[in-house]
């Protein structure tokens, strides 16, 4: 068998800013205020541009975004209590030969280069963190494969920016900074690496490891592992849009879920040019495609014998990696402990085998890319398959409501379901979506399932 091997990260690197930063002081002005008192740097207005960097989300419905922009001055910057008007600074983005401005929603200070999420965000800080309206129709950071967003962004400080009392902390001026770099939260903590089965096909994968391996890997506890499955538009070459392009294996690296459920997430890539080989013409029934799949998985479970939970193996997927999730669950039926397999499809003859492994599905009832009955290439939908787990003897717990729910909503119709089949011991159960509900696209059914900590948690719950 291949050995798993680490391969360089794709990382967008961005070249330095390409004239002087916001400051209008000169170099020596710059140089005796880094010597001043801290107090008073502030208060001067002279602070110059150490960097400027993008920070880009992985979001549920809109894919991969730039999301704010963080620039890091040479001194803290201390606001005493005031706020920076949103028009005192100007964000443009150059995607797809196309310059544009971006529409700033707040501006505050930080201690690092990050977003800050509470409803009155900021603390004391050098940086100075500019959020940006993720609908804006040049937000995004990746089509099918990533944008070139080094030095895309150019930040101008338009206005002084004063203290309440009237003091100086940023000084407006005529030169505008570029990005030095792009910060992908969450998307960054994922290595990089590729595996080469016994047959010689190689998959590209994404790894996350869980803080307390990295932390203490002598220690060998135990954790769950998740295969995350891409759909059939991720099929690349970049080993990078099965994290951004939808909200998958990033959820399940997020720093709130690894505190609730810390697991390792493993997720491979196709490659280009597109296998397509499969029972079905899909890629991840396609023979090369997973038997490199299943030796991946079977060596790294074998490689970390004492790090990974073998009772704990999850496989989640959407679109074509829930075809793949129904395929490999029937070939390999005692290796899995439950799986959430997402607007996919399958062979309804398999599912006699499968029916003792608990399977949270969901389907879009309108969903016209992966029919919710007929399915694609001749193998039937979500539902038909339910009703084939349903005749083969897995009872299957049903329910349907609108995509769109607010969060809360949605969580507690699943939470109504989940209480279902807890009362009927039923280990199958099957979420419809009400036509019409499904935001951007009926068949991009995931939109709320992987924020769903009812599904998840119900996930991480289950064991062989």
């Amino acid at each position: 068998m291949g050995w798993i091997t680490r391969r360089t990260v794709l990382t967008i690197t961005a070249g330095a800013v390409t004239a002087p930063a916001v400051s209008t002081a000169t170099a020596a002005a710059a140089d005796t205020t880094t010597a001043a008192p801290e107090g008073r740097q502030a208060a001067s207005g002279v602070n110059p541009v150490l960097r400027t960097d993008l920070v880009t989300r992985v979001t549920p419905r809109n894919n991969w975004l730039v999301t704010a922009v963080a620039i890091q001055y040479s001194q803290r910057i201390d606001l005493r209590g005031g706020a920076v008007p949103l028009s005192s600074f100007e964000v443009k983005a150059t995607v797809g030969g196309q310059t544009a401005a971006r529409t700033v929603t707040r501006i505050y200070s930080n201690n690092a280069a990050e977003a800050d999420d509470r409803s009155h965000p900021g603390r004391p800080g050098d940086r100075l963190i500019i959020e940006l309206d993720p609908n804006d129709s040049n937000a995004r950071a990746a089509g099918t494969d990533p944008l070139p967003l080094d030095r895309a962004y150019s930040v101008r400080q338009l206005a002084d920016v004063r203290t309440p009392g009237g003091e100086p902390v940023l000084t407006a001026g005529p030169f505008a900074s570029r990005n030095d770099d792009v910060i992908s939260p969450v998307v960054d903590d994922f290595v990089a690496g590729s595996f080469t089965d016994s047959a010689g096909f190689e998959l590209d994968f994404r790894l996350y490891r869980p803080e307390g391996f990295v932390r203490h890997p002598q220690t060998h506890t135990r954790y769950p592992l998740v295969v995350t499955l891409h759909g059939g538009g991720e099929v690349a070459d970049n080993n990078m849009t099965q994290l951004t392009s939808n909200r998958i294996a990033v959820t399940f690296a997020e720093p709130e879920r690894q505190r609730r459920n810390p697991a390792f997430v493993l997720s491979p890539q196709i490659p280009l040019p597109r296998p397509m080989d499969g029972p079905d013409g899909t890629d991840w029934t396609d023979a090369k495609v997973q038997a490199a799949l299943i030796e991946l998985i079977d060596t790294f479970v074998s490689e970390h014998s004492r790090d990974v939970d073998r009772d704990r193996l999850y496989l989640v997927g959407l679109s074509s990696g829930g075809r793949g999730i129904y395929s490999l669950l029937a070939k390999r039926p005692d290796v899995f402990a439950a799986a959430l397999p997402t607007a996919g499809w399958g062979d309804a003859a398999t599912m006699d085998s499968i029916t003792h492994i608990p399977i949270w599905a969901d389907h879009s009832i309108d969903d016209p890319v992966v029919p919710y009955r007929e399915g694609r290439f001749g193998n039937p939908g979500t539902w038909t398959l339910m009703n084939a787990l349903d005749t083969a003897g897995a009872q299957v717990s049903r329910g349907e409501w609108a995509n769109d729910l607010p969060k809360a909503q949605f969580e507690a119709r699943s939470r109504a379901l989940l209480r279902q089949a807890r009362a009927t011991r039923s280990h199958v159960l099957f979420t419809s979506y009400t036509p019409g509900t499904t935001p951007v696209n009926p068949h991009l059914a995931w939109a709320q399932t992987y924020e769903n900590d009812v599904v998840i948690d119900w996930l991480f719950e289950q064991s062989r």
